[in-house]
C-alpha cells in the first residue's frame, strides 16, 4: 500500500504544480459563488472531520511523543508533526480537486460517465461512513461522563445515528449546510478561546508552545512521503476525501485567481489548526486534565463537524445521483440516508472496510481522469484561460448588483 500513496501524493503535488504554473491568473468562478469567508468557512468545515477535536489528546501526542516506539518521529516535536499530519501541504490536495471542478471538469465532464460517477459517489458514501465510524470509535474518550472512557456502549450507538439522521435532514437545503459551517466555524473558535483560558498559559506560553510547529517547516520534505504506517494512514485519508471535497467546495468560489485559490487553502485553514493544536499541545505538555464542561463542549463540537462532514457530502451523492429529498420526499430521504450510513458505519467500525480501499480507488479516478483528458480532451483542456462562461457571467451580474 505504501507504494501505492507515495505514487497518487506525487502525482498529486506534480498536477498542483502544472495547474498554478499553466492557469496562474486564470479567475475561478464557481457555480454558486460566496465571499471568501463563508467559502473558507465551507471548505474547513466540510474538510474536516471529528478527529480534529478528538486524535490529538486522546492518542496522536502521546504516540509521537514514544520515539523509542516510533523512532520515525524523532526528528522533530510532537506538535509539528500534528501539525503536519494536517495542515498546509497535504491541503494542496484540496486545491487540486477544487479547481479541477471550478475550471476543467465543466469542459471534459469525465465525471458524467456513468462508471465514473457511480463509483466515485460509492467513494462519496464510504467515506462518509468512515467518518461516522471514527466519531464512534472515539466518542468513549470524551464522553466519559457516560461510561467507562474506552467501551462504546448503546447509548453511543443512538447518539451516532441521531448525528447522522440530523445530517441528512441537514443536506435537504444547501442554506442549512452554509449556516452551519460558518456557525460551526465560530463555535471552533470559542471552543479554542474556552481552552485556551481554563489552561491559563498565557500570550507569551502560547507563543512559546506554538513556535514548536516550526519544526514542521523546517522538515517540510519529510511529510511528502509516509514517514509511518499510521502517516500512511492519514494520507489515505486525506486522498479519499479530495475528489468530493473539491467537487463539493468548489461550487462556491468567488472569483478567486488560481494563485489566490492555492493560498487561501493552504494558509487559511492552517491558522485555526496551528492555534488549535498549540493550545491542545499546552494540555499534553503540562497534564492538565480536560475538565467536564470542557468534555462537554469537545462532544459538542466534534458532533457539529460531524453533521458538517456528513451533510454536505450527503447532499452532494444525493444530487450526483438525482436521489434528492424533492424526488423522493423528505422522510425517505432522511431515513434512507441515515440508515445506509449508518450500516455502513458499522463496517467501518468492525474494520470489515478500510479507509485505505477507498484512498486507493480516489488515486485510480485520479489516473483514469488524467489518462482521459490525454487521449480525448488534451487539446480543449490546454485552451482554457477561464472559467465556465455561465458561471462567470453570473457572478459578474451579482458583483454588479451589489
Amino acid at each position: 500500500m505504501t507504494s501505492i500513496i507515495s505514487f497518487g501524493i506525487l502525482l498529486a503535488f506534480a498536477l498542483v504544480v502544472f495547474c498554478v504554473i499553466k492557469w496562474w491568473n486564470v479567475r475561478n468562478v464557481g457555480v454558486t459563488p460566496v465571499h471568501l469567508f463563508t467559502f473558507i468557512a465551507i471548505l474547513f468545515t466540510s474538510g474536516l472531520d471529528v478527529g480534529l477535536i478528538m486524535f490529538p489528546l486522546a492518542w496522536d501526542f502521546p504516540l509521537y511523543a514514544d520515539t523509542a516506539a516510533e523512532p520515525a518521529y524523532g526528528f522533530t516535536n510532537p506538535l509539528a508533526l500534528e501539525f503536519g499530519f494536517w495542515g498546509f501541504l497535504i491541503w494542496g490536495f484540496y486545491f487540486l480537486t477544487t479547481f479541477y471542478f471550478c475550471v476543467i471538469e465543466p469542459r471534459v465532464k469525465f465525471f458524467e460517465i456513468p462508471l465514473v460517477k457511480w463509483i466515485n459517489n460509492i467513494v462519496i458514501i464510504g467515506t462518509c461512513a468512515f467518518t461516522g465510524a471514527l466519531f464512534l470509535i472515539y466518542l468513549p474518550y470524551y464522553a466519559t461522563f457516560m461510561g467507562d472512557g474506552e467501551t462504546v456502549i448503546p447509548a453511543f450507538y443512538v447518539i451516532t445515528f441521531l448525528v447522522i439522521l440530523f445530517a441528512a435532514f441537514s443536506s435537504t437545503d444547501i442554506k442549512y449546510v452554509r449556516i452551519l459551517s460558518v456557525g460551526s466555524t465560530v463555535l471552533f473558535l470559542a471552543l479554542i478561546l474556552g481552552m485556551w483560558a481554563y489552561s491559563g498559559m498565557g500570550l507569551g506560553a502560547f507563543g512559546d508552545t506554538a513556535s514548536n510547529i516550526g519544526g514542521y517547516f523546517a522538515n517540510i520534505h519529510k511529510f511528502v512521503l509516509p514517514l509511518t504506517d499510521y502517516h500512511e494512514f492519514y494520507l489515505f485519508w486525506w486522498f479519499a476525501w479530495s475528489i468530493m471535497i473539491g467537487q463539493f467546495t468548489s461550487r462556491f468560489v468567488g472569483g478567486l485567481r488560481t494563485w489566490q485559490v492555492l493560498a487561501a487553502l493552504l494558509i487559511f485553514p492552517s491558522i485555526p489548526l496551528g492555534v488549535w493544536f498549540s493550545v491542545l499541545y499546552y494540555y499534553h505538555l503540562n497534564s492538565i486534565e480536560t475538565t467536564l464542561l470542557i468534555n462537554v463542549s469537545m462532544v459538542a463540537v466534534g458532533i457539529i463537524f460531524v453533521v458538517n462532514s456528513f451533510d454536505s457530502l450527503i447532499r452532494l451523492y444525493t444530487d450526483n445521483l438525482n436521489l434528492t429529498a424533492k424526488r423522493f420526499g423528505t422522510i425517505p430521504y432522511v431515513l434512507g440516508n441515515a440508515v445506509v450510513l449508518f450500516v455502513l458505519t458499522l463496517a467501518f467500525q468492525s474494520q470489515w472496510l478500510q479507509i485505505q480501499w477507498i484512498g486507493t480507488a480516489v488515486i485510480g479516478i485520479y489516473v483514469a481522469c488524467l489518462a482521459y483528458i490525454v487521449v480525448f480532451k488534451r487539446g480543449e483542456v490546454m485552451s482554457i484561460t477561464a472559467s465556465p462562461e455561465e458561471n462567470t457571467l453570473d457572478f459578474d451580474k451579482i458583483k454588479a448588483a451589489h
